[in-house]
Order: structure tokens, then sequence, then C-alpha cells
């Protein structure tokens, strides 16, 4: 626990000293401090992956109900190592995008937020009392938020920034519902001293939807995913990188940790996580077809990479009360690996997207193109996080979601009724969300990479500086790394599938995890041959290319002289005809003026997919509350008596309940 105290004590210090040296050393010293501590971080989150023993800290406070309670098991190393191995590769690159953007000005406050959420995002992975719990979470979501309200100059900024702030605060007090329920069945807010195994089923039930609530709306879950959207664009690059790829991921964690403290699940909670994963999954790849922001278009990719990682706990969980261990452990083993798998290519896209905007000077896809020729390392790093993202193997992506397609495979052979229903649902929206992330990524990636560009913007974009090139280079690499060596992270992740195993009633796992890593080792087998391949066929080229001209050539014009960049497809018209066959689901509005006449003038078109959830139900519904709360103000007057006697009321009505 030294090393963990030690990593939270050396990021917190290189954020506080940001804002009391000057401008020269603002960035380096945060920078320093976060990689510090996420090598102590990492170094002890491993240890314990690797089979040591749980460690804790347990020191009592005076905060009511509460106690510094601390414990790194498998279930919270897992989570910890994606923290602290993004949080250094995302300070090295926001050191130098801070000090070009901004010019090294006033960024100190950014530094502090951002050691704040890295802080609080680790203590909520470790914590093991319900107080100390929420003060962590409170702590992560309103660093967060003054993280995403940076440049609050802009009034898309301040309104995502509110609309995150109030998402994540419905959500807080569906928790500490939660949690207060956990105390009174319980007996403690002290993980360890819960005694929630014999809780009636009602209960439960409402304690595990609670849970889904309050969880899911960190995690981006639909319906409540609304802010997402809104604020990952808001946020800088290397911020929005840290927000998807791991702080989203505290809500898959308090899901999986409430679980583990409730009896044994029913059939209907699978169910519903199947459910809820797969409307996430194909309704955040829809919606991200549709967008022409890039940073927007990521985001909604971080609900559909939140549908999947749901998806496979749904999968476990049925697989689970099934009886099916081979279901439920490749169900788990698929979602969090894919926790960490999204971790790394997500950061490495919200990075690359940064790089993009830095250079171009814009995010809108249908403004861009030919950065390929312009920047070539950022261009490969992009592609190779594409991949990653759409479950193309040899990449990461490809095995997390595989195991996946395991569980659902392996439940359709030897479940029946609803259990066949779940799988054959679960792997047939798999297969849905994996075509549709393909066509989006070829969509993005074609249109700021490929052809020629579309404006001035990018026809002067240059190569990024270094540093923020390496920590893409290293992202990309990962990616590549985890793919071919899926069997050994996987053994990795033999402790907390073993905890997994016991927390919910099934047998020791070995068996089942043999059978995944040998199912992976076959993955990995064709993978390195596919390299292979891929490596003989560049080599064979080049040989028969030998001593030849090789002249390049513009892309044939369809019979134009002298053909011009509008003439290439555009993000929004390689989209189009998925996008006409979702339209009941998208709703796609486009508008403007067609070319008419022998001689047509200018012409227009637009088209805008508003988010139907943020517009058929928050907005009537915020709308509605803030009316009524209008017809409240009268008890405003703006007199300080009279506050303070609503005051003296209030703590007169408290003392009465208390001592009658």
């Amino acid at each position: 626990m030294g090393a963990f105290l030690a990593a939270l004590g050396l990021v917190v210090a290189g954020g506080v000293a940001s804002l009391l040296t000057g401008r020269r050393w603002r960035s380096r010293v945060a920078v320093a401090g976060i990689a510090a501590g996420s090598l102590c971080g990492l170094l002890a989150a491993l240890r314990v992956l690797a089979g040591a023993a749980t460690v804790a800290l347990h020191v009592p406070w005076r905060v009511p109900y509460g106690s510094f309670s601390l414990a790194i098991d498998p279930l919270s190393a897992l989570f910890l190592a994606p923290l602290f191995v993004l949080a250094p590769a995302a300070a090295v690159y926001g050191g130098r995008y801070l000090e070009e953007e901004h010019g090294g000005g006033a960024i100190g406050g950014v530094w502090l937020f951002t050691s704040l959420l890295i802080v609080g995002i680790a203590v909520v992975f470790t914590a093991r009392n319900g107080v100390l719990f929420l003060l962590a979470w409170e702590v992560m979501s309103v660093a967060a938020y003054f993280l995403v309200t940076f440049e609050h100059h802009r009034d898309e900024v301040r309104e995502a920034g509110w609309t995150y702030l109030v998402a994540t605060h419905l959500g807080t007090a569906f928790l500490i519902a939660m949690f207060l329920l956990m105390a009174r069945a319980g007996g403690s807010l002290d993980f360890d001293r819960m005694r929630l195994g014999q809780a009636s089923p009602a209960l439960a039930g409402l304690l595990f939807g609670l849970a889904v609530v309050g969880f899911g709306t960190k995690a981006g879950l639909v319906p409540f995913h609304v802010w997402l959207p809104e604020a990952h664009p808001a946020a800088p690059s290397h911020v929005s990188a840290l927000m998807s790829g791991v702080m989203i991921k505290a809500g898959i964690y308090g899901l999986l940790r409430v679980l583990l403290l409730l009896p044994p699940p029913p059939a209907w909670w699978g169910w519903l996580l199947v459910a809820m994963g797969l409307v996430s999954g194909v309704g955040g790849v829809l919606y991200a077809l549709a967008q022409h922001d890039l940073k927007r278009l990521l985001a909604y990719h971080s609900v559909e990479n939140i549908g999947i990682i749901t998806l496979g706990l749904g999968v476990g969980l049925v697989g689970a009360h099934a009886g099916l261990p081979l279901v439920a452990l490749a169900g788990f083993a698929g979602a969090l690996l894919h926790v960490l798998n999204h971790a790394l290519f997500k950061g490495l896209l919200f990075l690359g997207a940064g790089a993009v905007a830095h250079a171009a000077g814009t995010r809108d896809l249908d403004h861009l193109g030919g950065l390929g020729k312009r920047m070539p390392w950022t261009g490969a790093a992009f592609l190779i996080g594409s991949a990653a993202i759409s479950g193309l193997p040899p990449l990461n992506g490809f095995v997390s979601e595989f195991l996946i397609y395991l569980g659902a495979a392996a439940a359709a052979l030897t479940g029946r009724g609803a259990t066949l229903a779940a799988a054959v649902a679960g792997g047939a929206g798999l297969a849905l969300i994996g075509g549709l992330a393909l066509a989006c990524f070829t969509k993005a990636f074609g249109s700021v990479f490929l052809g020629d560009p579309r404006s001035p913007h990018a026809a002067h974009a240059v190569e990024v500086a270094a540093a923020l090139r390496l920590p893409m280079a290293a992202l990309a690499a990962a990616c590549v790394a985890i793919g071919l060596g899926a069997p050994l992270v996987l053994t990795g992740m033999t402790g907390v599938l073993a905890q997994l195993a016991q927390g919910f009633g099934l047998p020791a796992p070995d068996a089942q995890i043999a059978t995944l890593r040998s199912a992976l080792a076959w993955v990995a087998l064709a993978s390195l041959t596919l390299l292979a391949a891929v490596a003989l066929a560049v080599l064979a080229r080049r040989f028969l290319l030998r001593g030849r001209t090789v002249t390049a050539a513009p892309t044939w014009g369809c019979g134009y002289a002298a053909p011009t960049a509008r003439m290439q497809y555009t993000a929004s018209s390689f989209a189009q005809p998925l996008v006409d066959l979702f339209r009941p689901v998208l709703r796609t509005a486009a508008f403007g003026t067609p070319p008419s006449g022998a001689f047509p003038g200018p012409a227009s078109f637009a088209s805008a997919t508003p988010d139907p959830v943020d517009r058929g139900l928050y907005r009537p519904l915020f709308a509605g509350a803030a009316a009524l709360f209008g017809r409240l103000r009268w008890v405003q007057h703006g007199r300080i008596q009279l506050y303070l006697l609503y005051l003296v009321a209030t703590l007169l009505i408290l003392l009465l309940w208390k001592v009658r």
C-alpha cells in the first residue's frame, strides 16, 4: 500500500507545484509528478495482478459513518492498470499541447484538476467505505467539470459543462440512496462488513436498479449518456482521453463492486445488462456515423464501447445464473479485457483527434482530407486505433470482443430458453456493432487522412511535435502488443476472474481459463501468420519493383480534366446510405438549397442528427422542471433576514424530529 499512497502523493504534489512555479515549469513539474506517481501506482497494481495478496489500509477518521479504508484486490488492480498507463501518456501529450495552444499561460489550474481527477479515480477504484467512495466520486466529478469548462469563454463549452454537472449529480443522488439502503440493510458502510448476502429479492433488485442508474450515468449507458457527447468534445484532447479511457470506467467498476456485495444475481439482471449493452452499442455507433465533428464522433463511440463492456457483463451474469461457468468466465473476461483495451485505443484516438485539430485548425470532417501525406506519424497511429476499435485482428479490440463472442456461442450451444435468446441477441448485436464501427472509422480515417485537402486549413497542416507523437506511438504499440500477447494478458487476469467466480458462486475457473487461453493462443498464432503474410507481400512488392520507375498520379477524375477536392466523397456522403437506412432511428434532418434551372446559382446542403434522448426526453423534462420551480420564485426575495429565517426554521424542524 505504500507504493499506492506514494503514487497519490506524487500526483497531487505535481498538480499543486504547477500552481506555484513559473510559466516555464508549470507543465514540466505536473507531468513529472503524474509520470512518477503513475509508475508507483502501476507497480502496486501489477504486483497484485501477478498473484500477491490483497493490500489494505484502514484508518478511522471523524467523518460520520466513514473510515479511510483502502484496498487493492485483483478487481481494483485491473482497473488501476489502465489508469496508470494512460495518465502519463496523456500528461506528456498535454504538456506540449497546452503550451502550443495556450502559450503556457493560465494552465496551472488545468494541471491541478487533472491531478485531482487521476487521484479521485484511483481512490474510487480502491475505496472500501461508502462515505470515502462518495467523497472520491465527487472529487473525480468536480475535477472533470473544471477540466471540461477550461475554455469557458465559448458558449458551447459552458453548456457542455452544465449538462455534465447536472447529469453527474443526478447519478450521484441515486448512488447516495443506494449506499444508504445498503448501510441500513448490511449494518455498515464498510464494504468488508456489509452483510447483504441474505437480502430479500425485492431489496436486492432495488439496489441493483439504483446501481445501474447511478453508475450507468457515469459510464454513459443509454439513456443516461446525454452528457458524454457534449463534454468530450469540449474538453482539451488529453483530458478527453482520460475521461473516455478511464473515468467512465468508474461506472463499470462501481457496478461490478456492488454486484459482488449483493446476493447471487437472478436471471433478469443479466438480461437487463445484455439489453442495455445492445441498445448502447448499436445506438452509440449509429449516432457516431451521423456526426461531422471528429471528437463528437469519438464520444459516441465511447457510448458504443461501454455498451460492449456491459454486454459482456450481461453474458457473464446470464451464464452465472444458468450454471454455465465457461459462458460466465468468457463474458466477464471479455468485458474486463475490453476495459483495458478501450482505454488504450480510445486514448490513442482522442490524442490523434487533438493532433489533427491542432495542425489543421478544425475538427469538421468535411473540411479535412489529405493529412496522411502531411502527418504520416499521426495518420499511422490513428489507423491502428481505428482498426483496434473496429475489432479487427491482430489488434487488441479483436481479442476482447472475441471472448464475448465465445461466451455467447457457448451459451447458444448449451443454454435453453431465455439463456439461448440472450446469447443469440448478444452475438448478433455484437456483430452488427462491429460492422457499423468498421464503416464509421472507414469514414473517419478516409475523410481525415486520405484524398486531397478540402480546405486551406487541411492544406497547410504539418506533422505535430515529437512530444505529441510519442504518446500516440506508445499507445499504438500497446494495442498491437495486447492483440498478439492476449494469452499472457489473460493469464494476468486469473486473479480477478477467480474473484468473480467466487463472488458469483461459480466453481474454481482453472479449466475455463485454460480453455479461453487455448482459444486466444490460436488467435495469436493466426494474427502472427497474418502479419507475416503482409510483411512478405511488402517485401515481394519491393523486390518486383526494384530497378523500375514508380510514379504517382492523381486518382482518376471521372473524365474531368481538372478534378478538384470538391469532387471527392465527403464524410457525410460516404455515410449517407447507412444514415438513410437507419433514418427511422436517427431521424436526420437535411436542409439546404438544391441547384435549379439551366444555369443553376449557388446551392447548399447540410444535415444534422440531434440526439433523440436529449431532444425527446431530457430537454422537455428539464424545461418542465424549470417551469415548475419557477413558480416558487416568490420565496426568493433577496432579503438576508428571510434567508436566515429559513435556516433557523429548518434547524428547529430537524432538532424536533431528532429528539422526538
